[in-house]
């Protein structure tokens, strides 16, 4: 287990330089987020892989942004700040789709809220440039990293401009930002100043004119995505076409004085790259100073988690971590994951359960073909949308051997799976040994899949499979199930007031839940968040690939009655499904038989009567 040596926290106070040897930080990590040093926590990952290449570094997390004397408790760093949210945005973080404050933050002592301020990664830039003027400041994390171009903000609902402008930033690290940082940290060192460093892969800048126009791209300018949707669309496509490192372009997005400067992204982390960063030492729990707030809840989740790959070609139009950490699948070896549940399931709180082995998608270890390996994901087509692809590689041996090493080790009991299963991919495997060994050893009674959705235009703009596959896989586990001698069941994910859904596909939605499922406790609205192709849907009301109009549902009320007719049974629902089904003419719905959504209340019962005299 070499590597793996618990190492003191970074120093989060002034007294603690000395005691660790430093009079001066090359860095200071501002975040959101509490100090938790674990590295499912992207500031613990960035500040120890610093620490690492002998780079002094301290923490302030969670700084009162009121106060510029906060961002001077650790003195002024030599080369710069490093910023950022948290693992969260600071809007998703703070509001609900609804836009309603949340009333817990898991993320700060105790859950409490209120501990960092909306659009966090502006305010602390701006604060640390009040600070210190001259110092170098840095952006990253994933509110930078999904807001570096012009975007749409579903808070304001309106387009605003790169973050890099908005923070006054020197630079933008996006992605997970590993290889960026270390080369923009060594290149500041050797003397560079910040505003010479402009060629390092995943990172965004500002200038006054662009580089090689070969080797760039021109977007349309903020001014020009700001007056019309239809530029917008197009822009979010180029840089939907441009999440791969090895067939990305240089993007240029003109302002009014300047451009912003996207460099392509950051090449992939080989295998021994991911080993190392996750060798790295880290405490593996929040500093102490949190004992007495309670703790940070966040770290409950991950404690006893190991994240085996990063990066999905699933590729849902919703989910904005393609935009993030590409398409192409990145994984680290099983012998160092297994190293690293060696080392949790030494922790006196370890109860025998490992919670999740996986990443963005669970059951995804290797790139989707042979193809990614060169030449990254193809521009304009999608591995598992509508159908798979025929270069499809579907093998799951890597993982069932990871899973099987796992349950091996001494100490422990059951290793759960609960980062998410891509059921259709599962559901292509031609060998059942991983599928009969998921239900049979990493199942506790129920599996979380996510079909999102039934109705044919809906699942076109998520990029998510026809029903058929969802039935095909729920009948599978089922039989496997029965064969086991288990009673398991599956617990489908459904979204609402998608971009493609209007009443009568959340009625036909409805109208299969009510065939096939029970009802579903938790539903999602979607939420439209920076960095996805259904964001970018949202507000232009295009779909970006074919420039065509699509249905997209915005009023409240509406979205209230697509939500209420996914739980269609619930009491406190029945005007809003009542309502949807007369607005769609599916009052055949209303009655005893077995299709029915509702059964007729008194005055229900009239109005039919009064409906049937009319027709």
């Amino acid at each position: 287990m070499e590597g793996y040596i618990i190492q003191d926290f970074l120093p989060i106070k002034k007294e603690e330089l000395n005691s660790q040897g430093f009079e001066q930080l090359d860095f200071i990590l501002i975040s959101g987020d509490a100090y938790v040093d674990h590295p499912s926590f992207g500031m613990a990952i960035i500040s120890r892989l610093l620490a690492a290449y002998g780079f002094r570094v301290g923490v302030i997390a969670q700084p009162d942004w009121k106060n510029v004397q906060e961002f001077k408790k650790l003195g002024k760093p030599l080369l710069g700040f490093l910023i950022t949210a948290g693992n969260i945005d600071s809007m998703v973080n703070h509001y609900t789709v609804a836009n309603k404050q949340r009333k817990t933050d898991a993320y700060s002592p105790g859950g409490k809220t209120g501990l960092r301020p909306d659009r966090a990664t502006t305010v602390y830039a701006l604060k640390a440039r009040e600070a210190y003027p001259d110092v170098p400041i840095i952006l990253g994390g994933i509110e930078a990293s999904l807001r570096r171009l012009a975007h749409y903000d579903y808070w304001d609902d309106r387009l605003r401009p790169s973050i890099l402008l908005e923070a006054q930033a020197d630079l933008l690290i996006y992605g997970m930002g590993e290889k960026p940082v270390v080369e923009v940290a060594e290149a500041l060192q050797s003397g560079l100043s910040i505003g010479d460093i402009t060629y390092v892969r995943g990172t965004v800048y500002c200038s006054k004119q662009i580089g090689d126009p070969e080797d760039t791209k021109i977007l349309p300018s903020f001014n020009e995505v700001k007056v019309s949707k239809k530029m917008f669309a197009k822009s979010f496509l180029t840089q939907h076409r441009n999440t791969e490192a090895p067939n990305a372009k240089i993007l240029a997005e003109p302002y009014a004085n300047t451009y912003v400067i996207q460099n392509p992204p950051a090449d992939s982390l080989s295998t021994a790259e991911m080993d190392m960063i996750y060798r790295l030492p880290f405490a593996r729990t929040y500093h102490p100073v949190y004992d007495k707030a309670g703790g940070i809840p966040a770290i409950s989740e991950v404690k006893f988690s190991l994240v085996s790959s990063r990066g999905c070609f699933g590729a849902c139009s919703f989910c904005a971590l393609h935009f993030h950490q590409g398409r192409s699948v990145q994984s680290r070896s099983i012998d160092a994951i297994v190293e690293e549940a060696n080392i949790i399931t030494a922790d006196p709180d370890f109860k025998g359960y490992i919670h999740d082995v996986g990443g963005p998608t669970a059951n995804f270890r290797q790139k989707a073909c042979h193809k990614q390996e060169n030449k990254g994901t193809c521009l304009d087509k999608y591995c598992l949308f509508p159908k798979a692809c025929p270069n499809l590689r579907v093998d799951h041996s890597e993982y069932l051997e990871l899973l099987r090493r796992l349950r091996g080790l001494e100490g422990v009991k059951k290793v759960f799976i609960r980062s998410g299963i891509r059921h259709d991919y599962l559901l292509y495997d031609q060998e059942n040994q991983f599928f009969e060994e998921l239900c049979k050893h990493h199942i506790s009674g129920q599996l979380k899949i996510a079909p999102e959705h039934v109705a044919p235009p809906v699942l076109e703009k998520m990029k998510k499979p026809d029903k058929k596959v969802y039935l095909d896989f729920k009948k599978k586990f089922k039989r496997l199930n029965q064969n086991l001698g288990k009673a398991q069941f599956l617990v489908p994910y459904f979204m609402s007031s998608h971009p493609g859904s209007d009443l009568n596909a959340a009625v036909e939605l409805a109208c299969f839940i009510n065939r096939y499922e029970h009802l579903p406790q938790q539903v999602q609205d979607f939420y439209p968040t920076p960095g996805t192709l259904s964001t970018c849907m949202f507000y232009t009301e295009l779909d970006p690939h074919t420039m065509q109009k699509i249905y997209v549902p915005k009023s409240p009320h509406e979205k209230a009655m697509q939500r209420a007719l996914i739980q269609f049974k619930n009491p406190k629902n029945f005007r809003l499904v009542y309502e949807a089904l007369q607005k769609t003419g599916r009052t055949d719905l209303i009655g005893y038989e077995k299709k029915c959504l509702l059964r007729p209340r008194r005055k229900t019962k009239v109005r039919l009567n009064k409906l049937k005299k009319k027709k």
